[in-house]
């Protein structure tokens, strides 16, 4: 995957990137695996807005991928690699020898009429799916699962990876993007491999547009608002945050402050991601 970057014919295209899209080798997706998508905008099922900065951008269709690579045995083969609005990572588009056709997340170096297979007995090689069990111990991995046959959940997202460190017997031991240590049970599906379209975050969008056309309305800073509307809100000129620390719109701490609470789950945490 490679970046281009664009002449500076305008003030927002002045050190704007994009992706050249050389990978994608099909424009129009495989219909039978799409469905539609409705934009919510941020909004709850009584229209209130409960995420704020969503709304507008371009239309889109959801891509049905398969996450759970539940069919063992079978193999398949790559028939092409295509783009995703839904997601920063691309997406490979699977013709099994049955004559199913599925999408899974395309890993870094796949390429059209390359052979993938899920199960116990599969090739250690990238794109294939295996039980943690029975992936050798080192071996860098995506598209996790959480709990067993629920679907990957971990580690989606273009050029992540994780790493296999050690294995039980029915846990194994996990190396999360975030450099967190954790244990998942080993009978999870993963998927061998590191994820491509691994220059995704150091694109540049350049101009505010950009943004808007990804559904990401404008975020206005808290000292620029009214104090009704903020706690940073308020004062002649340019005034301090006037507080200890600052703080969300709801009088929270913000800036560092940890929100998650106690977890059953955390008991299977060997290293938190903090250090």
């Amino acid at each position: 995957m490679a970046l281009k970057q664009y002449k500076p014919t305008s003030p927002g295209r002045r050190g704007m990137s994009g992706f050249t899209f050389e990978e994608v080798t099909r424009k129009k997706p495989e219909k039978s695996l799409l469905a539609p998508l409705a934009r919510r905008a941020g909004r709850n099922n009584q229209g209130r807005i409960t995420v704020r900065h969503q709304g507008g951008g371009a239309k889109r269709q959801l891509r049905l991928i398969d996450f759970k690579r539940d069919k063992w045995g079978v193999p398949g083969k790559v028939a092409s690699i295509e783009y995703d609005p839904n997601r920063s990572a691309r997406i490979a588009l699977i013709h099994y020898r049955d004559g199913d056709k599925r999408y899974i997340l395309a890993p870094l170096g796949i390429q059209v009429g390359d052979t993938v297979e899920s199960g116990p007995n599969a090739e250690v090689k990238p794109g294939n799916a295996l039980p943690l069990r029975n992936i050798p111990t080192g071996t860098t991995i995506h598209n996790i699962e959480l709990t067993v046959g629920r679907g990957g959940q971990l580690v989606r997202g273009a050029g992540t990876a994780a790493q296999l460190m050690a294995k039980e017997e029915r846990y194994s031991l996990v190396r999360l993007p975030s450099g967190e240590m954790r244990r998942l049970p080993s009978g999870c599906m993963a998927t061998i491999g590191q994820l491509g379209n691994v220059e995704n975050n150091i694109v540049k969008l350049g101009k505010a547009g950009r943004s808007r056309n990804m559904g990401r309305r404008p975020q206005v800073r808290g000292a620029a608002m009214n104090p009704r509307d903020h706690p940073h809100g308020g004062g002649e000129g340019k005034a301090p945050v006037g507080m200890p620390g600052p703080k969300t719109p709801w009088g929270k701490p913000a800036m560092g402050y940890r929100t998650r609470g106690k977890k059953p789950s955390d008991k299977h945490i060997v290293r938190r991601r903090y250090g």
